[in-house]
């Protein structure tokens, strides 16, 4: 849906859609798209999923419920000091069974204490062990957020390049801090209040059976409405969920793109329109949870005023029993024990509020509950998502990928027929492409925009797998070859240079965990960065900011060069690394970049002909296509389309290019 549409409009088309959706038995994601509801997990789906997020923290969690379910049924035995000093303390109605042994040979007085005092113990007894149980059920809950949150960000930092670049970074974030917090918290809304709930329960059950079962069988009338809520209400609050969750993560998106873009945004003085678009983004949300508050507050609604009418209802049965009771005990009909008396009617009345209140907490946890399931169904369908290479991993099966050792590692790098299509719009970009760089070589790619070059070294990086053909490293198919272990090996400096919110030190440091203070200031020396950082104020220490945007466009390339020295790759990839330099930081930089390529494999994009005569052999390529292959002499030999592209620089470029062009 479109930023600039009205809130009101588009929340109106959302909740025809939704309905639409619902009638024709699908659900709906949060930009309107349909997903078939037998794709939708199920319920035991989802708990089987949470007790493998659950991991290692079963066996407490075990210990957790155990304890609450003491600490709950303890809490059902104070009540029932009621009715004995109702009916045996206060009335004249002969101890229950149990309490006959305990407390049968005191008198009133001192029995109406040792009960007060028997209750005050055991729910003294009962508020610890939940006071322990609900303490490590919190410290569980916290632990699978973190569990989590880095199960999911080590997982989508795997996920293919062209899945990664679909999400905005502030929808990530929006993932990780709310989608997979809200996991932790199904601990409670899945497990542990259902769980106290489901004993409290069958314990009140026990109780109102050992008391009344006539009594019970009419309480028990209630509960066909807890699946007529369930069905009504509580089945529709998880899509309605998801979809917020889907717009929270747009506006945290959108907002994270809009600050990153600042300079763009003031440039074409559009903050007033950024700011519109945010507030209408949020607008449309507020009224998806209001709308989603008013289908939880339907089930709340419900049972506040069923409880009560059912507690009236039974308090009006019960008072009629007794009177019916007291005249028929009267008459001889019926034995004076078994005659309902005041205090049984009064402990079955609390113990019914302790029957319908789980009933309640249960009904209220389910509309709680969608919320968090459409949490972790986000964070499963990212989870389900198959990582970078993994159709290649799933071929290979259980042969492990081959582990590179850089002291050994030559740096032969060969291309056999090459082709490549995108993942997602099938779109062809490369097409039997075949060249060798031996160890120590430099290989530049020219050709127009859009001709394959940065998609060459992005597979040469192993960013992608071929379609079709191979790109092989002294022999050895990168597929077969463990990816981590490869690209330790690689050393990449783009045109658009990616720097860290920290320090320069850290930033160069970057390429190399054990990098020394000596190391990193020889790397900035190398790549002429060392004399503007000693001018900064805080020198090697200065932070730079988000995309290092304290810092020019030539001072961020040579921090990135100074990365790459660092590193010490043994395939070097320099894509545009120039580009972002003015004449006098290029000719600074040249012969750092000269020294960085000496004994390492390196591939080259670039314009200036200044970067790229000196090559050992131009690749000229154009729609996918190897045109040309050659060193710039025998290029220009040889009078092709090399000699074409130089032409045109030299036109507009001047003596030195021409020098440069060799004639």
């Amino acid at each position: 849906m479109s930023r600039t549409q009205a809130s009101s409009t588009r929340f109106e088309q959302w909740k025809v859609t939704a309905r639409a959706r619902r009638e024709n038995n699908e659900d709906t994601q949060m930009d309107g798209s349909a997903v078939s509801r037998d794709r939708n997990r199920g319920i035991l789906e989802m708990i089987g999923a949470f007790w493998r997020i659950l991991g290692h923290h079963r066996w407490m969690m075990a210990a957790s419920l155990a304890v609450l379910s003491v600490a709950t049924l303890l809490a059902l035995a104070p009540p029932y000091a009621v009715k004995i000093v109702f009916d045996s303390v206060l009335g004249d109605v002969p101890l229950p069974g149990p309490a006959r042994s305990w407390f049968g040979g005191l008198g009133t007085r001192s029995l109406a204490l040792a009960v007060v005092v028997a209750a005050v113990v055991l729910s003294l007894a009962a508020v610890l062990l939940g006071l322990w149980s609900r303490w490590q059920a919190t410290r569980i809950s916290k632990r699978v957020q973190v569990d989590a949150r880095t199960d999911l960000f080590e997982h989508a930092s795997r996920l293919p390049l062209h899945r990664v670049q679909e999400l905005k970074s502030g929808g990530v974030s929006s993932l990780l801090r709310d989608d997979a917090g809200a996991i932790g918290e199904l601990l409670f809304n899945m497990i542990y209040n259902p769980w106290k709930a489901v004993v409290q329960l069958c314990g009140s059950l026990a109780v109102l059976a050992f008391i009344d079962w006539r009594l019970l069988a009419l309480g028990l009338a209630v509960l066909p409405l807890v699946w007529i809520t369930h069905r009504t209400w509580i089945s529709r609050i998880r899509p309605i969920w998801r979809s917020i969750r889907g717009t929270r993560r747009e506006i945290d998106g959108d907002a994270t793109e809009t600050f990153g873009g600042m300079r763009i945004v003031r440039g074409f003085g559009r903050a007033r329109t950024e700011t519109n678009a945010f507030v209408r983004g949020n607008d449309y949300m507020i009224r998806q949870e209001l709308h989603g508050w008013w289908w939880m507050r339907g089930v709340d609604t419900a049972w506040a005023v069923l409880i009560p009418l059912a507690s009236s209802l039974l308090l009006l049965y019960g008072a009629y029993r007794i009177l019916g009771d007291r005249e028929a005990v009267a008459a001889g009909a019926l034995a004076a024990g078994q005659a309902l008396t005041i205090g049984e009617l009064t402990i079955f009345l609390l113990y019914l509020g302790m029957l319908l209140g789980p009933i309640s907490t249960l009904a209220a946890t389910a509309t709680q509950l969608q919320n968090g399931l459409a949490a972790m169904e986000r964070v499963l369908d990212v989870m389900d998502e198959p990582r970078e290479f993994a159709d290649v991993a799933a071929r290979r099966g259980d042969t492990p990928p081959a582990k590179l050792d850089r002291d050994v590692v030559l740096g032969r790098v060969e291309l056999k027929h090459v082709g490549f299509r995108y993942p997602k719009s099938g779109k062809a970009v490369l097409s039997d492409v075949s060249l060798l760089a031996e160890p120590g070589t430099t290989t530049a790619f020219v050709g127009p925009s859009g001709a394959g070059k940065t998609t060459l070294c992005n597979l040469i990086a192993r960013f992608y797998d071929v379609t079709s053909g191979s790109i092989t490293l002294d022999g050895r198919d990168l597929r077969d070859v463990d990816v981590d272990s490869y690209r330790r090996l690689l050393g990449i400096v783009e045109q658009d240079v990616f720097l860290f919110d920290g320090t320069i030190r850290d930033n160069i440091a970057y390429g190399r965990r054990d990098a020394t203070p000596q190391m990193i200031e020889a790397a900035a020396r190398d790549a002429n960065a060392h004399g503007f950082i000693l001018d900064l104020e805080h020198g090697y220490d200065t932070k730079i900011g988000e995309r290092g945007v304290k810092l020019s466009g030539g001072q961020r390339q040579r921090l990135a060069i100074a990365r790459a020295v660092l590193a010490d790759p043994r395939v070097l990839i320099l894509d545009e690394a120039t580009s972002a330099l003015d004449t006098e930081s290029e000719r600074l930089i040249q012969g750092s970049l000269a020294r960085l390529m000496e004994d390492r494999t390196s591939f080259v994009i670039a314009h200036r002909l200044s970067t790229i005569t000196g090559a050992d052999q131009i690749v000229v390529i154009d729609r996918g296509e190897v045109l040309e292959r050659g060193t710039h002499a025998e290029l220009m030999e040889a009078g092709g389309v090399y000699r074409g592209m130089i032409r045109v620089q030299l036109e507009s470029g001047g003596v030195e290019e021409a020098a440069l062009a060799g004639g």
